[in-house]
């Protein structure tokens, strides 16, 4: 296919690190806006600050580049106001889960139908190498130079519990399968996430010595087990590992649709 027509050419070189995983997520994200038949005018990226959150300025869609942890109410709005636009929001695990916490809860609550790709690198890689949510007990940061002392969040499964249609879990170095879950979440109608772990060489992999930024996306492949496979381990064996695949793919009404329902029955009346 020709990526270059969904590109801004002008914005390149991009400012991801070698070795980031960010740049496959885009191509994955690319892969399935041409596989659904959306034009680049029928789509709208949105994103907050961040790493993950730059890939809007590289794109050549509708595009809002927000204010950190705000992703998700600015696309709420976009979405309430331009129902038919295909509304994707890219955010980062920071800026998901913690300033945007809250945000993530009730979009999922709210069942609204965005795509929601969540880059999860397990630190603030942008704004200076701090502990996220995200980041695993024990590990360090720059604000956890003892190693972090919190439990780490499990972005997806949160928000399964909050109430999404649509919620999945993969890795860069599954790349080809990365692109079939985004497709997936793009066809769903609601809430749709994909936790995507995508390793941080710079911030994150040199102060806990995961070594080269190469071995750390070969080290996804080791580490990653399907869910169809997870469900007959123990919590002993699934212990450090990376579950991947579809987590939920369920039935639910969605927001904008109840919302223009009640629009409707209002002015009847």
């Amino acid at each position: 296919m020709d990526y270059f027509k969904y590109l801004r050419m002008d914005k390149f070189p991009h400012i991801w690190c070698p070795g980031c995983g960010d740049g496959i997520v885009l191509k994955a994200i690319l892969r399935s806006v041409e596989e659904m038949g959306w034009s680049k005018d029928a789509v709208a990226m949105v994103s907050g600050i961040g790493c993950s959150s730059r890939t809007p300025g590289y794109v050549d869609f509708n595009t809002l580049h927000t204010t950190h942890g705000r992703a998700l109410a600015f696309a709420t709005g976009l979405k309430m106001t331009r129902p038919k636009l295909n509304v994707i929001v890219v955010t980062g695990d920071g800026d998901a889960t913690a300033i945007g916490g809250n945000h993530l809860i009730h979009a999922a609550r709210r069942n609204i139908n965005l795509t929601v790709l969540v880059y999860n690198n397990n630190i603030y890689g942008m704004t200076g190498g701090q502990a996220s949510p995200t980041t695993f007990t024990g590990d360090f940061a720059t604000t956890a130079p003892y190693g972090a002392l919190e439990n780490p969040f499990d972005i997806a499964n949160l928000v399964v519990a909050a109430g999404a249609s649509y919620v999945a879990r993969s890795t860069v170095y599954h790349a080809n399968f990365l692109g079939k879950l985004i497709m997936q979440a793009m066809q769903k109608q609601g809430f749709s996430l994909v936790e995507v772990m995508a390793p941080c060489p710079t911030a994150y992999g040199k102060i806990n010595k995961k070594g080269t930024p190469s071995q750390m996306i070969t080290d996804q492949k080791k580490l990653a087990v399907r869910v169809e496979k997870a469900k007959n381990m123990t919590a002993e064996e699934l212990q450090g590992k990376i579950v991947i695949g579809k987590l939920v793919d369920r039935e639910m009404p969605e927001f904008v649709n109840n919302y223009e329902r009640v629009i409707a029955q209002a002015q009847r009346r």
